[in-house]
């Protein structure tokens, strides 16, 4: 990694000084035109020296200036006031780092200690139609497994459906009302049926209990309500899949709620052994405020008065099989962020327990999918919209943007509805809510998935139209497009290990946008085809081609195929 040479360098430099830094950091730079690479850690070290940032970085950059290796890979070391010592790259170290890429597996990228991670995500509910709502964990969470996987770690994905909730007693009571035999329950009957009796729990308290009745006697083993259930989620969970085949996400396990119980009970003697488990107005609680919580952290409610159990013990028993299961270095959840309270409580209680000895936790939570008024994204009948529904707009956008768009194939054009819906989602920090413009998103122009697949396609026919023969660029760097270029792909290896360690695929996402800026304005300025000069003309190709393979590579990371022609 090239920041951590010349992190190397700097701290040679200070030894020599015998100046102590903490936390030593170089960073790229947001003044391109000024430099590569800068460290702002002047100020630090001169409140500590009790001497000026200037006084203190001029002797720095002398000691940097005597290293030998120094002039291998730096052009020019400078500093500026009031206190900044900003690094430019020499072409040669540019084109050898580049050349590794070209060799090496992964582009050379630094490969961190392989841990085994659970990660949970997407977590819809059966029998209930997969809606707008869920778009954000199925896609961040896919991205996420991804460059974890990419990165070496062992990573095993587990979409957790909510299958044993207050739904599914809601669902059997209705089909039971309806006199529909578990053989005889279709997809379109589940989705006509909850709506109906969900609004009818509403209203009627006496259903909702009878509805809840049937909840626990489910999780008790009533056979009767059992053949109801395994129908139930056979056929809900085959349609989920079928929309995540769609979206290109994938999971390991496929478990649910339902797939706790039996480690709940594992789980419920070491409670009683640990005392954790009270006794809280007949059902069983564990406390897990701590003296120093400044807001209200409620219990978690483990058994309900009737002996039911809700999502918290669940959530555990999970936990539980996990870690006998996997032996997880961490487990990651994907989650809604309105879910972090509920999550808190249960990390404690896995803390109280002794899992966090082993095992990290950690909560990744996202916001919401919001519409031109920045209220969650609904339909004109004011309804979230169904999956299905929203694939079939945007390609009916697509396809009115551009009239050569309708001459596409229908493979190509479901690559570019997922181009379109996951770019639009990725290039946001995960933890902010964002505006989806379905007009915007699918322009080919901007920032935006079609962009990016237009880029590599345009590059790619200029590729097949040529042969590569080398692997090596020559010294040169001709103009200030070809040195952006080079200088951006150098930035993937930053790039994807911060997104890995922040678990944030937009710094991928946003990467791959500037560098298929830095593609079109280096492809504008500099004219391949007709070019006399061999030498250049292969160098530039060989530019290209790398550039490509990383984009390619990084928009699988972010789940982005790349269509045949658009």
């Amino acid at each position: 990694m090239i920041v951590k040479e010349i992190e190397s360098l700097l701290k040679e430099a200070l030894d020599s000084l015998k100046y102590e830094c903490e936390n030593l950091e170089v960073i790229v730079s947001n003044r391109k035109d000024l430099c590569d690479y800068q460290f702002d850690g002047l100020f630090k070290l001169a409140k500590n020296l009790h001497k000026s940032p200037l006084e203190i970085g001029k002797l720095i950059v002398d000691a940097l200036l005597k290293q030998e290796k120094t002039k291998q890979i730096l052009k020019k070391v400078e500093l500026l006031p009031p206190g900044f010592i900003n690094f430019t790259l020499n072409d040669n170290y540019i084109n050898h780092n580049l050349e590794l890429m070209i060799i090496n597996e992964k582009f050379n990228i630094t490969l961190p200690e392989k841990k085994k991670i659970v990660i949970d995500y997407g977590g819809p509910n059966i029998a209930k139609p997969l809606h707008v709502g869920h778009l954000r964990s199925a896609i961040v969470g896919e991205s996420i497994k991804r460059i974890l996987k990419y990165l070496g770690h062992d990573v095993t994905s587990d979409v957790h459906l909510g299958d044993y909730g207050l739904q599914i007693g809601q669902v059997i009571y209705g089909l039971k009302e309806e006199m529909i035999t578990p053989d005889k329950i279709t997809l379109e009957k589940l989705e006509e049926i909850y709506p109906k009796i969900s609004g009818l729990c509403k209203e009627n308290e006496d259903i909702k209990k009878i509805c809840a009745s049937i909840t626990k006697e489910l999780q008790d083993g009533n056979k009767e309500y059992n053949d109801y259930f395994k129908n139930i989620r056979e056929i809900s969970q085959r349609d989920i899949k079928r929309i995540y085949d769609y979206l290109g996400v994938s999971f390991d396990v496929w478990n649910g709620e339902s797939d706790a119980y039996p480690f709940i009970e594992k789980l419920t003697p070491i409670l009683i052994e640990k005392k954790l488990l009270k006794k809280s107005e007949g059902a069983k609680i564990i406390e897990v405020k701590e003296d120093t919580d400044t807001k209200e952290i409620p219990p978690l409610l483990y058994e309900k008065s009737d002996g039911a159990y809700l999502y918290g013990t669940t959530d555990l028993g999970t936990i539980y099989e996990r870690i006998e299961k996997y032996n997880p270095d961490e487990i990651i959840y994907v989650v809604d962020k309105r879910q972090e309270l509920h999550f808190e409580t249960v990390f404690r209680v896995c803390k109280k327990i002794g899992y966090t000895n082993n095992t990290s936790f950690e909560f990744l939570g996202f916001g919401t999918v919001n519409g031109s008024d920045g209220k969650p994204f609904k339909t004109r009948a004011g309804n979230s919209p169904k999956l299905d529904f929203l694939f079939k707009e945007v390609k009916e956008v697509f396809l009115k943007s551009n009239e050569k768009n309708e001459s596409m194939n229908e493979k190509d054009l479901d690559i570019i509805v997922n181009a379109i819906l996951k770019f639009a989602d990725l290039q946001n920090n995960r933890e902010k809510d964002y505006i989806f413009d379905i007009a915007k998103f699918s322009e080919v122009i901007g920032k935006t998935g079609p962009y990016l697949l237009y880029t590599y396609l345009r590059i790619e026919s200029i590729l097949k139209k040529e042969t590569i023969n080398k692997e090596s660029f020559n010294e040169q760097i001709y103009n200030k497009e070809d040195r952006d270029l080079r200088m951006k792909i150098l930035e993937l290896d930053n790039t994807i290990n911060f997104a890995a360690k922040n678990k944030l695929p937009s710094t991928i996402a946003n990467f791959l946008y500037e560098m298929c800026v830095n593609m079109n304005a280096f492809y504008e300025k500099n004219h391949i085809n007709n070019l006399m000069d061999l030498e250049k003309k292969e160098n530039w190709l060989l530019l290209l081609k790398l550039s490509n393979n990383v984009l390619k590579s990084m928009l699988d990371l972010l789940s982005i195929e790349i269509p045949e022609r658009m």
